[in-house]
């Protein structure tokens, strides 16, 4: 694989974003009256067990994407600019940005990997000019609206691994040589694939692994 490409793949909340995105929504859409008190609760709730490892990132996921059911996604497209350029933007690692520039200069092809929503994602690809975005999709029921559910796998734990490998196949790169970037234990399945693992302010479990295996560390800033 002499003419193999490189790749740099990233995690977006917590690695390439300092804050979880999640946690950006809901104050934005609780803001605007758009999310109700009971809901908020619920994830409230819920997160207290996740950051106790003891809610599984899969299963925080599909609470999240309850949220949007009997919604339009148009309307949430539409405002998915605005809310990258005013919200998330501000909250980039700089650390980890200067990463993503790096490789870009080294003509690495950029790859994000999250379990994020892809609306929110694409500005974020947009303006960073990265090549690939692995994601999670929303399902749209036959009446239009969404229903509260994924359109196919949420991009997490081993579906990242699946995603990694399928993108390595179909375009020629060379794993052993390449990239990638996380701050949870759920991404070590992905991480494990590639030559050169970086871990970010990562959550204890994942800081076990890494010192065990001598994956470098570090910080947002």
């Amino acid at each position: 694989m002499n003419n193999a490409e490189v790749a740099a793949f990233f995690d977006f909340d917590k690695t390439l974003l300092e804050v979880e995105s999640a946690k950006l929504g809901i104050k934005f859409m609780w803001d605007m009256r758009q999310i109700s008190l009971w809901y908020i609760a619920k994830v409230l709730a819920a997160n207290i067990f996740y950051q106790r490892h003891l809610f599984s990132d899969m299963a925080m996921a599909r609470l999240l994407i309850k949220f949007y059911k009997g919604k339009r996604l148009d309307e949430f497209e539409a405002g998915a600019p605005m809310f990258y350029q005013e919200v998330v933007k501000p909250h980039l690692a700089p650390n980890i940005l200067a990463r993503v520039h790096e490789h870009k200069a080294r003509g690495h092809r950029l790859v994000l990997i999250s379990a994020g929503v892809r609306y929110l994602l694409k500005p974020v690809v947009e303006d960073l000019g990265f090549d690939n975005l692995f994601c999670t999709d929303l399902e749209v029921g036959p009446d239009g609206l969404l229903t509260g559910k994924a359109h196919g796998p949420i991009c997490i734990d081993e579906n990242k691994k699946i995603f990694t490998l399928k993108l390595a196949e179909e375009q020629g790169i060379d794993l052993e040589k390449s990239f990638a970037y996380g701050n949870h234990q759920s991404d070590i399945a992905f991480l494990e694939l590639v030559g050169n693992p970086f871990v970010v302010e990562p959550t204890e479990p994942l800081r076990k692994m890494a010192i065990k295996r001598s994956w470098p560390i570090l910080s947002f800033r």
